[in-house]
């Protein structure tokens, strides 16, 4: 790796990505090509995301959690805004020139409504939306230079309000498109493709900024002065000039000065922090750039951004410098909201970017683990990380520790450039030791035991001279006091919970840091030392770091004594523990541990022995292929391993049992008359059954002794052995044989999971689960110790799900089993949530891992985004593939149609026939049930899935199984019972293929249509004597779509002309009197026949003709 540029000293900031987003447009469905993201807005609460199916998305930023969808008929999303007083009201624009203004009414959990909508635009591009900053109240322009506001009606505003409307008034035309618009303080600032305006919209007065006109777009804002320290100053205007300059004007639109950006701009782009590209600075590459602005945005600390479709710029227009620009590919739209930005690009990704100090960025690389990233960003920044203010939120033990996690071999470079730069490292405040002599006589102060210095002042002691020759020059309190602020607020921006302090229970919170730092501006000196009193944020620096370490030692250290010295405590002695003396107790354990020595060793020798007779036994193809030999094998193996490596409580009980084991079995073979009784006879003297009364046994995940890894893959292959063999059962098949092996094989899970091979159990239990549900939830459970020190464990912990499938993603590659462990805690908290997006886990966690996890109902919303994360064309093998066994395909069909589906009683009629027009109703996984039943099986298969659909009223797929049955009789009943023409019509229509189709559908058609006119005059009857007077339902009147003799004419008199049709009726005996629209298409098929046959003719006499004149 080449060593790292060093950024100049001018630069301290940079725009850092530390979320990615493409999960949440993914669960949106908005990365697809039929659906993208157009338009987005932020707020505190809020990132509110449009799109071009009309749809606004609103996105709860904790979290990241969509709340709600409001949806739009009047064409796509083109601009929205979100209030910045209110976050309950939200402007939206639709490419149609609509404007609504939705109140979600969140608090009073009510409905969203529409409060306030305006056609004043139609026609017309809306090109800008803003919002008052006091009232409800809404400025629109649009591309022809047409400014107007609307208001917005809300209960909130006092009894009537909201039943309201208020007229939507014009504020001005102007000469060109409205590119930006700004409002502060009752004045409007409209920028236009010529000129910018300022508008007094109470005095209804308008005037110019500046007198140069300019051509194209250019962006103007307000950007408030010393925001939180002077209040009530006017901000100032910036609006964007031909050249890379920028006008500065005042609040009566006067023109200060003019900035000059051009030349500042000839510096290289600094790099964007990002996990997903590595940062590189290129200090060659200096152009001047001149550019327009095309919108500017109040961003941050006094900063203003604007972009370009390839870069981002951030300007601190007080000094007139450029605070850094970053090269961003393919930029379409930008929102932003105090330090943080949003990027929308062209192809519909969206990017989450905050602006940091450079010392900032990699605190928070740091607590993200994210070493070589931030090690890069360190070695760019040297001239930041290296002064001592940067130790508040860099300590030197953290640099060193991000030393330490970085590989000489893999990052050698680096290291070494890191190395020189801790070497070149400032204190927290360099001159606090030559002042620390003059302190003393101001204040005494002492070192408590977790490094804090306790500060004692002496007030009244020292003259007011003395007290200020004491101030520190370089950094005043103002300063320092902002730099607290700006830390809160971006802590309170990074919502995602990523916070090591937010993990401290003994954090202080908000409030009891703002009284900290109230009580802190109280002191009489303005010092900035270290053995100062700090707030908790900063005091509390020294104690995290080795407090967090400490606790990650001593807690590895306590689980493996628990796994190994705390489980060997012998149980006779733990039951006269109190009975007996401390010093005899002592010397009878340390007796019994020196005669315990020689016994496990011996035991330790006859396993290593039975473990090489029992491997050279099963190395035999006669021994390994004959069940019962293989079990008298692994039965003799296992009383040594018993005796070596079993419980110590558990021993002679177990060894014992699998004696009588091993007895039971020769018993069987021999008398399979006595098979029963054994049987019960085992069952009841097994004391320690994981199904009985008593608790299940511990599981063990940590061998007791250390063991050679010869004798550790022995000792593997045989225990797995023997734990797939006692989970399917006793060979032979005998009956009752299942239910006596589940507690055996749990028991034997349970005490030797150390020795087990991981896979190899998942993919058991993987088969055995339905039958033994302890077996699988033995193996989940010893997953879950083996990972219980995971460091992904913390993120779960914060109840975010996105990042918590973040980090598992950034565990790559994955192994199944402590994957699946994992999958479960998520399961287990989040629900239908988290099973949903298992499906980027494929094919690591298949379909079966997830079955044997989650509810039936949760199973099928896995399955169905497992099968729609595919390309549409390879979704049905994709699908097939899944099939294993193959019986799999009618349990998930049997799921798909008791799910989400329709209620019998609405698609079956009490006699199980079709009910009319039940096909219309939705189903929830209809997608899915398409792609099943398309998929290829026999014909046995076939007609089972056809009866399922049938009896389920799925009639759609039934349809489709007819016809690949070629049970055409039962489709045409079942379509004319559904009276709905259009599924004669169509690819996927069932369409008669002969005229004897053709007679048996229009007999089938009047039949139900009989039966119908029947029922309607009954149900008529029966309203007439019960209201007393006619009634009629219209259905005559509108026949559109529904099948009869005479629709069925028509049909086929398209498609093979009105002369075969006549003939057809007559055949099948129908006296059809058709109706006169039904007679005029008739004969005006009959003459587009005549005269097509005539083209026809016309056609073959000129080829005659030009065929003879060649020969001629």
């Amino acid at each position: 790796m080449p060593l790292i540029p060093v950024v100049p000293e001018n630069h301290s900031h940079v725009l850092a990505e530390f979320d990615c987003l493409d999960p949440l447009l993914s669960a949106l469905r908005l990365d697809s090509g039929r659906l993208k993201c157009t338009c987005l807005a932020v707020s505190r609460k809020w990132l509110a995301l449009g799109t071009s199916g009309g749809g606004l998305h609103l996105i709860q930023r904790e979290g990241w959690k969509q709340r709600l969808i409001l949806t739009h008929k009047e064409g796509s999303i083109t601009h929205v805004s979100c209030c910045p007083h209110d976050e309950d009201f939200i402007a939206v624009a639709t490419s149609q020139g609509l404007v609504v203004v939705w109140e979600l009414q969140l608090e009073r959990r009510g409905r969203p409504e529409r409060v306030s909508v305006s056609w004043e635009h139609r026609g017309q591009a809306i090109t800008a939306l803003c919002w008052d900053t006091s009232v409800l109240r809404v400025f629109v322009g649009d591309s022809a230079g047409r400014v107007t506001f609307l208001r917005a009606g809300s209960s909130k505003l006092g009894k009537g309000s909201a039943f309201v409307i208020f007229p939507i008034q014009t504020v001005t035309t102007v000469d060109s498109r409205v590119v930006q618009l700004g409002y502060h303080d009752n004045r409007l600032l409209v920028s236009s493709l010529s000129r910018c305006y300022l508008c007094d919209i109470e005095r209804e007065k308008f005037w110019r900024v500046g007198q140069k006109e300019r051509d194209g777009e250019y962006g103007a804002c307000f950007l408030p002065q010393n925001r939180g320290l002077v209040p009530g100053q006017p901000p100032l205007l910036y609006c964007a000039r031909p050249g890379s300059r920028m006008w500065e004007a005042n609040f009566s639109g006067d023109v200060l000065s003019t900035h000059q950006f051009k030349q500042l701009l000839a510096c290289p782009p600094l790099p964007l922090v990002s996990c997903r590209n590595e940062p590189h600075y290129n200090s060659e590459q200096k152009n001047s750039q001149s550019f327009a602005f095309p919108k500017l945005l109040y961003f941050g600390d006094q900063n203003l951004m604007t972009w370009t479709d390839s870069a981002i710029y951030i300007f601190t227009p007080q000094n007139g410098q450029v605070l850094l620009w970053t090269e961003v590919k393919d930029v379409l739209d930008i929102a932003v909201y105090r330090n943080e930005l949003f990027c929308l690009h062209a192809s519909g990704r969206l990017s989450h970017f905050s602006l940091l100090s450079a010392e900032r960025c990699v605190e928070r690389l740091l607590r993200r683990e994210s070493w070589a990233l931030a090690a890069t960003i360190c070695c760019m920044f040297q001239h930041t990380v290296a002064t001592g203010r940067a130790r508040k939120s860099i300590p030197i033990d953290r640099l060193e520790h991000l030393r330490s996690q970085l590989s000489s071999s893999t990052h050698p470079d680096l290291c070494a450039q890191l190395e020189d730069l801790i070497a070149k490292l400032e204190p927290l405040d360099s001159a606090s030791s030559s002042r620390r002599s003059s302190i003393s006589s101001h204040e005494s102060f002492n070192v408590l035991d977790c490094g804090i210095y306790r500060v004692i002042s002496r007030r009244g002691s020292q003259s007011d001279e003395e007290t200020g020759s004491l101030i520190n020059p370089s950094t005043s309190e103002e300063e320092r006091l902002k730099d607290f602020s700006f830390v809160q607020e971006e802590e309170q921006a990074d919502h995602a919970g990523i916070n090591f302090f937010s993990a401290c229970p003994d954090y202080p919170q908000s409030g009891e840091r703002a009284e900290a730092e109230r009580v802190e501006q109280g002191l009489p000196f303005h010092l900035n030392l270290p053995f100062r009193s700090k707030p908790p944020r900063i005091a509390l620096q020294a104690v995290k770091d080795s407090v967090s370490s400490f606790v990650k030692k001593t807690t590895e250290k306590i689980n493996t004594l628990q796994m190994n010295s705390e489980l060997r405590q012998r149980p006779e002695f733990r039951e006269n523990v109190h009975a007996e003396s401390t010093a005899p107790y002592s010397e009878e354990m340390d007796h019994e541990d020196n005669d315990e020595f020689p016994d496990t060793e011996a035991g330790m020798r006859e396993l290593e022995s039975a473990t090489e007779r029992a491997i050279a036994q099963i190395q035999d193809p006669l021994v390994l292929l004959d069940l019962i030999c293989l079990r008298e094998s692994l039965l003799e193996w296992l009383p040594a391993l018993e005796r070596a490596l079993g419980p110590e409580g558990q021993r002679s009980p177990t060894v014992d049992r699998a004696e009588e084991e091993e007895d039971g079995w020769d018993r069987d073979y021999l008398s399979s008359e006595a098979e029963a009784a054994e049987t019960s006879a085992e069952g009841e003297q097994e004391p320690g059954a994981v199904n009985g009364g008593g608790p299940p046994e511990p599981v063990r995940v940590a061998s007791p002794r250390p063991l050679q890894p010869d004798l550790l893959n022995s000792l593997t292959q045989l225990a797995t052995l023997h734990a797939e063999l006692s989970c399917f059962g006793k060979p032979g098949g005998g009956g009752g044989g299942d239910d006596d092996c589940v507690p055996a094989c749990a028991t034997f899970l349970r005490r030797f999971f150390f020795l087990l091979d991981r896979e190899r159990v998942r993919r058991m239990c993987l088969l055995c689960w339905q039958e033994q549900p302890e077996v699988q939830l033995s193996f989940i459970q010893a997953m879950r110790d083996v990972t219980q020190a995971a460091k992904v464990l913390e993120v779960f912990q914060r109840g975010d799900l996105l990042r918590s499938l973040r980090s598992l993603r950034e565990l790559q590659p994955w192994s199944a089993p402590p994957l699946l462990a994992h999958l479960h805690r998520l399961y287990e908290r989040h629900g239908e949530a988290a099973v949903r997006s298992f499906s980027q886990f494929h094919p690591t966690i298949t379909p079966a891992d997830v079955m044997a996890m989650a509810e039936k109902s949760h199973f099928l919303a896995y399955l169905d985004n497992l099968v729609q994360s595919q390309a549409e064309e390879h979704r049905l093998t994709f699908l097939q593939s899944l099939l294993d066994p193959e019986s799999l395909r009618q349990d998930w069909l049997q799921l798909a149609l008791t799910h989400d589906a329709p209620q019998p009683c609405d698609t079956l009629t009490p006699d199980g026939q079709p009910r009319w027009r039940s096909h219309c109703f939705p189903w929830g996984y209809g997608r899915l049930l398409a792609l099943l039943i398309r998929l290829p099986a026999d014909l046995s298969s076939k007609q089972q899935m056809a009866d399922a659909c049938r009896g389920h009223g799925y009639w759609m797929g039934y349809l489709h199984l007819c016809c690949e049955l070629l049970c055409r009789t039962e489709a045409f009943s079942t379509v004319c019972q559904l009276d709905d023409i259009s599924l004669l019509e169509g690819p996927d229509g069932v369409e008669p293929q002969t005229i004897d189709e053709w007679k048996l559908l229009i007999q089938l058609s009047q039949r139900c249509s009989s039966n119908r006119d029947s029922g309607e005059a009954s149900a008529a009857a029966a309203a007439a004597a019960v209201n007393g007077g006619s009634w009629s339902n219209g259905s005559s009147a509108d026949c559109g779509g529904k099948i009869n003799p005479e629709s069925l004419t028509l049909l086929l008199a398209r498609m093979a002309g009105p002369d075969l049709a006549t003939q057809v009726l007559e055949e099948c005996g129908v006296q059809l009197v058709l109706s006169p629209h039904s007679r005029l298409v008739c004969e005006l098929l009959r003459v587009a026949e005549k005269r097509q046959r005539a083209m026809i003719q016309t056609m073959l006499e000129r080829c005659d003709r030009f065929l003879w004149s060649q020969h001629a």
